[in-house]
């Protein structure tokens, strides 16, 4: 939520704005245009305002008060802001903002540019002592940023030998002539496809944005810009959900695998995307390393994620951590103990960790394993599947994950057998801070009849899975859950308070008995108890009776009890069984019905309330709807329903984005999280592969969604910012379903299909510097007979253009590159090799995929 550069505002900088850049009182009067946000800090967070390295922010009464260690040399060695600020060339502005210290001081406040070359625009000095004043200036901006540029104001904090708090309010920006907001920066395609890959014998479609009413002709290309396959598209008129007009492009007569395929129409082309199912498969693995990656009380360790994304173990209590091993209640509750919860997954983008999100996480987990060992094939997650520490240890390595949270679960269980709701910081922490560095006092909520019957949904769950691998193990988790439906019956109506959201979410759930329900259904098909059998029958929910296309998600978990009583073996009548099987189906036919009038095929009902927080895991749930669906029936409707939705989540939407990191030419990088956070700290990573964000949210619940996006249709209320958390966060509870669904999605895909290897080989080395690169290119003839002629094609995943070249002919579209052979070196014979380059300017990651002659070569 808090943005910062790693330096801002230089001395050489500051020389300049202090000479030639200031010009206050005096200017023409600018119009009321607000370009600061969340300056009043009356919602008792500090979205989006950032701090620098040894600053602390906290919200206190209304207030941003800055912790500032001591010992620094300059200004802006220390430092609070906020990013985005949208400045016009040309035109006036006035800053002001209530300042104090605890100790006075003097600071600046600066506006300017958040990226090299950190140039200034204003910057004035303002004496601060022990008591509140107003500040004010005015200035007139000498450069231009749009929303979400490069914009910033920041306080300038630093060069004071002693520690200090220096807090702010009302911190205001007036001026311009263009209200900001409106458009979401990211740019889109007239021809929307999924950015990844379609799988080899199912269907195959994408979306044309176009006003035209007549049918347009579509045109396939592979890698080399061959044409493969053509015809019409499908004039659908306007879409309501995505505010485009669109016509339906459907290829999937084209079923040869390969990659770096486009689809064009006119001058509009798609995203380049693969004909394989080699990426799904990968993705059901990258899916489920999200949650090694957000473990808590464990080091993550480069063997396993890479050296970027290691990190030491958070919250075990090496200083600055005050630990999680002895957290006592919240000081309202005096609870009278404390408890050891180390361990479990932190549940989002910040570090708090929730029984009822935990709780629909791990069963999620755990129901991809146990449906996969009834009704699929559960061998994609055995032992050695996965990078876990756990992964030469015997047990399914899907299991070995989930059982990370579930070990946490029965930690969170209070002496009376109630589950506390949830654990997390007294206040909430800035971002970005790494979790061994986080120095705020952990505290448990009070315990809830939600959290309680979720510990006893999944530890009875949990107990019959582990029954054949750790009996032991098994039966401490059936008797734990025993406790808990125990305690919950006894306390049936004790809700989370919906105010306790300092710190951490509220998690609030008004309604219990759908989780009554889930959790007897779990308790009774692993024990068969008659008590269990009647909770479960006489139940409302009963039969799937709360199943519709609003789906389900942690507060309405009654579909989750069905799943089970569906998947797993019961003593349920017969028919009881197949009529809950039936509501699936049902569903699933009411999802593909909607899907048909769509411009943009996804099971998502926003009939209620538009596109909500976290919808993308709505549509992941529904998704697995469908799924079982298609696993009570067999039919093929079902299947490429499933498909459909994960075409949507990977691009084939009206931002042209794929909301799951690292897959697709423009994926999102920049998620709500306190480590993943590079958007703000360039020594950070950005989100990692597999990493889902929570998508469109049409209710804009935060300042940055609320600056950028106002009016978007609801399938365009996005934006890849860190700060825009109500649509860009992560959460265990998402990326869940993405690994429930991408599993059952890998199952169904086949086997591999990468292309047979080619004959041509091409090794790659390019020498880097800050703007620009040389690159050196070998291309080799490894097959059997000769190269009379050749033409290399490959795309940049950057920002690279080629500025010079030779030994070739270098031409460049777009990102698309490529090289022909000059009159002397167009004869290859085999074994031989044809050494050829180029510079470039801008920069980024090395190309992946080369052809030659069209066909894909091997890289070396």
């Amino acid at each position: 939520m808090r943005s910062h550069p790693s330096r801002l505002l230089t001395a050489a900088v500051l020389a300049v704005l202090t000479a030639t850049s200031l010009q206050f009182a005096g200017t023409a009067a600018a119009a009321e245009y607000e370009r600061v946000l969340n300056g009043k800090f009356d919602s008792g967070s500090a979205d989006p305002w950032w701090s620098s390295a040894g600053v602390t922010n906290r919200v206190t009464g209304g207030e941003l008060c800055a912790a500032v260690t001591g010992g620094t040399t300059n200004p802006w060695d220390a430092l609070i802001g906020q990013n985005g600020i949208p400045f016009e060339s040309g035109q006036s502005y006035t800053f002001s903002f209530d300042a104090y210290a605890t100790t006075a001081q003097t600071v600046a406040a600066a506006a300017g540019e958040s990226v090299s070359p950190y140039r200034g625009i204003a910057k004035q000095d303002f004496a601060l002592t022990t008591a509140k004043q107003h500040f004010t200036f005015t200035f007139t901006s000498t450069l231009d940023f749009p929303d979400a540029g490069n914009g910033q104001v920041a306080f300038q904090l630093g060069g004071q030998t002693f520690a200090n708090t220096i807090c702010v309010d009302n911190v205001s920006m007036i001026g311009g002539v263009k209200p900001p907001g409106g458009v979401n920066p990211n740019p889109t395609k007239k021809v929307q496809v999924d950015l990844v890959a379609y799988v080899p014998g199912l269907p195959k479609r994408a979306t044309l944005v176009s006003t035209a009413t007549t049918a347009q002709q579509w045109t396939l290309k592979n890698s080399a810009g061959a044409t493969v396959a053509t015809g019409q598209t499908a004039p659908k008129g306007a879409d309501a959900t995505s505010g485009d007009s669109v016509h339906l492009i459907d290829f999937s007569s084209f079923d040869t695998p390969g990659t770096g395929y486009t689809l064009s129409v006119g001058a509009d082309s798609s995203f380049p995307f693969d004909i394989s199912a080699d990426p799904i498969k990968k993705l059901r693995y990258d899916s489920l390393a999200f949650f090694y990656h957000q473990r808590s009380g464990t080091p993550i360790d480069a063997q396993y994620v890479g050296s970027e994304y290691a990190r030491p173990a958070g919250h075990v209590n090496v200083a600055p951590n005050q630990g999680d091993n002895n957290v006592p209640c919240r000081a309202e509750i005096s609870c009278g103990y404390t408890l050891d919860v180390r361990g479990g997954w932190y549940d989002a983008g910040d570090q708090g960790k929730y029984v009822v999100n935990g709780g629909i996480a791990a069963w999620q987990l755990l129901n991809s394993y146990e449906r996969a060992v009834r009704l699929g094939d559960a061998s994609a997650f055995r032992d050695g599947t996965l990078a876990i520490p756990e992964k030469t240890n015997g047990v399914p390595d899907l299991l070995d994950e989930a059982r990370w949270e579930v070990d946490f679960l029965l930690k969170m269980q209070a002496p009376d057998g109630m589950a506390h709701h949830k654990i997390h910081d007294a206040a909430w922490t800035a971002l970005p801070t790494r979790p061994e560095l986080d120095d705020q006092p952990r505290r448990l909520s009070a315990t809830s009849t939600a959290a309680t019957l979720n510990l006893a949904a999944v530890a009875a769950q949990a107990s019959r899975l582990w029954r054949d691998i750790d009996a032991t193990y098994s039966a401490k988790l059936l008797a734990a859950a025993r406790k808990a439906y125990t305690a919950a019956k006894a306390n049936p109506a004790k809700l989370a308070d919906p105010n306790d959201n300092v710190g951490g979410g509220a998690y609030d759930d008004k309604t219990v008995t759908d989780e009554f329900y889930w959790a007897a259904a779990e308790l009774y098909t692993t024990t068969g108890d008659s008590s269990y059998r009647a909770d479960v029958t006489s139940s409302p929910h009963y039969k799937a009776a709360g199943l519709t296309r609003a789906g389900f998600y942690w507060g309405g978990t009654a579909p989750l009890g069905d799943i089970t009583l569906a998947v797993a073996p019961n003593g349920l009548p017969a028919a009881d069984v197949t009529a809950i099987k039936s509501v699936f189906a049902s569903v699933a036919d009411q999802h593909l019905t909607a899907m048909g009038q769509m411009g943009y095929a996804t099971p998502y009902d926003n009939s209620a309330d538009g596109y909500v927080w976290g919808s993308n895991s709505a549509v992941l749930n529904n998704a697995q709807v469908l799924a079982l669906a298609h696993d009570f029936t067999g039919a093929a409707k079902y299947r490429d329903g499933v498909f459909e939705a994960l075409h949507y989540l990977l691009g084939r939407n009206p931002l042209s984005t794929s909301y799951v990191a690292g897959y697709g030419d423009q994926a999102v990088r920049n998620v709500h999280h306190r480590f993943w956070a590079k958007q703000n700290d360039a020594t950070l990573p950005i989100a990692p592969p597999g990493s889902l964000s929570g998508g469109p949210n049409s209710a804009l619940q935060d300042p940055v969604v609320q600056r950028l996006l106002v009016g978007c249709p609801q399938q365009k209320c996005w934006v890849d910012d860190i700060g825009a958390y109500s649509v860009n966060e992560v959460a265990v509870n998402w990326n869940s379903a993405l690994a429930w669904v991408t599993g059952w999605a890998a199952e169904k895909s086949g086997k591999p299909t990468t292309p047979p290897p080619s004959d041509c080989e091409v090794k790659y080395d390019a020498t880097k510097w800050q703007g620009g690169l040389s690159a050196h290119v070998a291309l080799k003839n490894t097959g059997t007979t000769a190269w009379t002629s050749w033409k290399l094609a490959f795309s940049f995943p950057g920002t690279q253009k080629v500025t010079t070249g030779w030994s070739a002919n270098w031409n460049q579209s777009g990102r698309d590159v490529t090289a022909t052979n000059m009159s002397w070196n167009g004869q290859v014979d085999p074994g031989k090799s044809v050494y050829i380059g180029f510079n470039a300017s801008g920069g980024g990651d090395d190309p992946k995929t080369f052809t030659i002659n069209g066909k894909t070569c091997k890289t070396g």
